[in-house]
This record gives C-alpha cells, sequence and structure tokens, in this order.
C-alpha cells in the first residue's frame, strides 16, 4: 500500500546555543546528569518536553524512593545526587524517612521538589530549555553535532559536543538508528493520583472495595498502595494499570485516557460502596508513570542472573537494593525476587505465594551494581550516553534496576564520564572505569 506522505521543504534553522554538553530528559536522571558535569566545569544544556524537571518523581506524582541501604539494611550503598536532594526537601519538612524499609524509605512531597530542583538547574548554571521537544538529531560527517529543536519560538538547533539521552525511552539513540528493543514483556504503567479526605474512607477496607467492584467499572486485577503526601493531608493513591505500549503516539495516547479512566472509576467505587466518605480527587499526573518502553542495545546487557547474584563489576557506577519486582502484562499481581534467594508472587487480597528462586545458601549477596558499559550504546556515535530506565538490560535485571534511587546514579555517572571522555579527547567506550569511579567518589558517591 502507497504510504500518504507530505514533503516538507528543506530550511535552515537557528543555532540558539553552543555547548560542551546536551542532556536531553529532565527527570532527576537527566538533572543529575546535567549537575555533575555542571560542576566538572562544562558548560550544560538540558532539554525537557514538560514544564518541570524530575520526570515520574514530580511530573506523575510517583513520590517514593527507595532505601540506600543495602538488602538487610546494615550498609549504605548510595549517596550522591539523591540524598543531597533529599538533605534540601528535609530542610522544607517535605520529607517522611524510614530507610530500613524495603518498599518506602523517603516519601516525598512532589511539588516541592519541583521547585528543589529548579533551583538546582540555575545554582549550577545549567541551561534549561522547557517546553521545548527534541525533533531530531543532526549529523555531519557522520559526526552527531547537533538536536533540532520545537519550542514556543519555533524550529531552532542546539549545538554540543557531548549528548546525554535521558529521555526515558531513548528518543535519541532510537532516531540516530542506533540499534534498540522491546522487552518480550513489558512492565504495564500506572496512573497515579491525589485525593483529599482520605481519612473519611474511616474503618473502610478500601483495597477490599477496589478489589471486589473491579469488574463492575472493568478495572483490571492490578496492585494498589499509597500513602499521605509529607507536610499534608493529601493522599497519594497508585491504583491502576495500563497496558499499552507507551513507546508509540498511538499508545502513549490511549495510556493517558485509560489511566485516567481507572482513576474515576476507583473514585465512583469508593463514593458508591462507602458513601459516608468525602473523598475528593485533588491532581491528576501531566504524565502516566511508564515503568517500561524500549531499551537501546549497549556494550552490555545486565542480566537477571548478574542483579540476583549481585555480580561486581570493574566499571560498576551504581549499586542497588530494590528488590525484582515484576509488574505482570499476563497475569494480575506482581511477583517479587530478593538476593536471598526468596520469591513472593502477590495478589491483593489473596495469601501470598511464597518459594525459591534458589535454594538457600550460607551467605547471599545484598546489593547489585550496575556496570557503566549497560550505559554505552553500540554504534558509530562515540559522543552518546544513555541514561534512564532504557539502558540494556534483560526483564529479571529491569525490574529491580529501573526505580528512581538506581536510575539517578546512571544519570550521575553519564555526566562525569561525558567530562571525562571530552577532557581526554576520546570516545565513551574509552573512559576510564577506574577514573570514573575516582571521579564519581570525589562527588559524594559511594563506590564499592
Amino acid at each position: 500500500m502507497t504510504q500518504n506522505l507530505i514533503s516538507e521543504p528543506a530550511r535552515e534553522i537557528p543555532v540558539v546555543g553552543e555547548f560542551d554538553l546536551c542532556v536531553l530528559g529532565g527527570s532527576c536522571t537527566g538533572v543529575f546528569a546535567a549537575i555533575r558535569a555542571a560542576r566538572l566545569g562544562l558548560s550544560v544544556a538540558i532539554v525537557e518536553k514538560m514544564g518541570c524537571f524530575g520526570g515520574v518523581a514530580t511530573l506523575s506524582l510517583v513520590n517514593v524512593w527507595h532505601t540506600p541501604l543495602d538488602e538487610v539494611f546494615e550498609k549504605r550503598i548510595f549517596a550522591g545526587l539523591t540524598q543531597e536532594v533529599i538533605d534540601r526537601l528535609k530542610r522544607r519538612n517535605s520529607v517522611k524517612e524510614d530507610l530500613a524499609n524495603a518498599s518506602v524509605a523517603w516519601g516525598f512531597n512532589s511539588a516541592e521538589m519541583q521547585i528543589e530542583l529548579d533551583e538546582l538547574i540555575t545554582e549550577n548554571n545549567i541551561t534549561p530549555w522547557l517546553h521545548t521537544s527534541f525533533v531530531a538529531p543532526i549529523v555531519q560527517d557522520g559526526q552527531l553535532t547537533a538536536i533540532a529543536i520545537e519550542n514556543k519560538n519555533g524550529r531552532e538547533a542546539i549545538k554540543a559536543r557531548f549528548f546525554i539521552d535521558a529521555t526515558g525511552d531513548g528518543d535519541l539513540c532510537q532516531r540516530l538508528g542506533l540499534d534498540t528493543y522491546l522487552a518480550a514483556r513489558r512492565q504495564p504503567s500506572t496512573t497515579c493520583a491525589t485525593f483529599s479526605e482520605w481519612d473519611s474512607l474511616g474503618n473502610a477496607n478500601w483495597g477490599a472495595l477496589i478489589r471486589e467492584h473491579a469488574d463492575e467499572y472493568d478495572l483490571p486485577d492490578g496492585f494498589a498502595w499509597g500513602g499521605n503526601i509529607p507536610g499534608s493531608d493529601v493522599f497519594m493513591l497508585a491504583g491502576t494499570r495500563v497496558f499499552e505500549n507507551c513507546s508509540t503516539a498511538e499508545g502513549f495516547t490511549k495510556a493517558e485516557i485509560e489511566g485516567r479512566r481507572q482513576v474515576r472509576a476507583i473514585q465512583d467505587i469508593l463514593r458508591k460502596y462507602a458513601p459516608e466518605s468525602k473523598l475528593a480527587l485533588q491532581a491528576l499526573p501531566a504524565r502516566i508513570g511508564i515503568r517500561e518502553t524500549r531499551h537501546v542495545r549497549c556494550l552490555h546487557q545486565l542480566t537477571g542472573d548478574e542483579v540476583l547474584h549481585g555480580k561486581r563489576f570493574d566499571d560498576a557506577i551504581a549499586n542497588g537494593s530494590y528488590r525484582v519486582d515484576i509488574h505482570h502484562d499476563d497475569k494480575p499481581g506482581i511477583t517479587f525476587r530478593y538476593l536471598d534467594g526468596r520469591e513472593v508472587y502477590t495478589r491483593p487480597g489473596l495469601p501470598h505465594e511464597n518459594g525459591r528462586w534458589r535454594e538457600a545458601t550460607a551467605q547471599s549477596p545484598t546489593f547489585y551494581q550496575i556496570p557503566y558499559r549497560s550505559l554505552v550504546p553500540q554504534g558509530p556515535f562515540g559522543n552518546v550516553l544513555a541514561a534512564g530506565r532504557f539502558i540494556d538490560a534483560d526483564t529479571v535485571a529491569h525490574g529491580a534496576i529501573r526505580v528512581m534511587v538506581n536510575m539517578n546514579q546512571t544519570g550521575e555517572a553519564a555526566g562525569v564520564a561525558a567530562y571525562l571522555a571530552l577532557k581526554n579527547e576520546c570516545p565513551a567506550r574509552e573512559v576510564s572505569p577506574a577514573k570514573l569511579r575516582t571521579t564519581l567518589a570525589d562527588g559524594g558517591s559511594i563506590i564499592l
């Protein structure tokens, strides 16, 4: 079938800035990459298509970060900018802390974080472009030299010597023609929401009500959790499960609409079956919380075996202890796998199914690592790095490493690696792992 096409006339576009580094994507991963590079002396631009920084932590209302301690809560395994931001938010009474909690170590106020990230961008002399979409890479003589952007000014270009793709979906890598792939089973997305008067539900078992009446409102059998936002009486609920493929425009659109439909369905259930409540919807996310879309092929694919057996890497740039957490796309509930060999299949309202993915041993690892190699895309472009949830990892590994505190560390590593690549005039794949780890440690990271 002949494709319906329109020819766009060629045109010249103005260059609005030239930088050492351009970061695409303003999640905490992207912001942390930009900050670490700027603190090392690079001129840095950051491009974000939405109106604020923070990504899932702010735009998607997921106001939870996981513990900086190992699986047995004895050893601190990361710090860096994650800890710095938490410390800044504590000064505003915007954090609840419980480090010996595998599910929620830090609960924070997402609105306060938005402003805090603005201040960090300003303090570190980073040039921001908000409400600005990345349009296309500009490759000259086989080298990535600039990106085209689109915003209220129209089409413009930003030149840079190095680029970090922190878009979440690997948009730069994909449009450069680098090898990307979709996981065989993508973890579904979640639309969070905030409510006032949650306490008016009283003794009503809201989780049970949602499960009992889900079919009436065409709700998938999922997993619901939530908690009060620090410093307020507003409750954040994560109770939806959306299966659309958010790596396409069509799928992303359907996902946003379906997520909001499910939020309303939950609200209607609680209003109908807990009629004494005064529950009121207060806010919806600016963007659905996406767990997984595409990945980019890198020098190394991190595997579930490497994560679950705590494999140590000589180029390790991040440490994590968040359990393997697989939100299934082919059945209800979640499977958790722990480094000590335990496996738990949990489905709300039913008893946990406890088992083991391996036999018990006298000793078990208590944390896992992410190697720098899993951030370096395969292909001809030596001035591009990946950071965030689309780095190269198989399904099981991704289930553990995808959480924000781990991805924050990949951003910091990418920012430092960009500095070292430019300083030593070498491609990303030739950055010295030893020097990268030392420089990260000098900047506040915990290197093990």
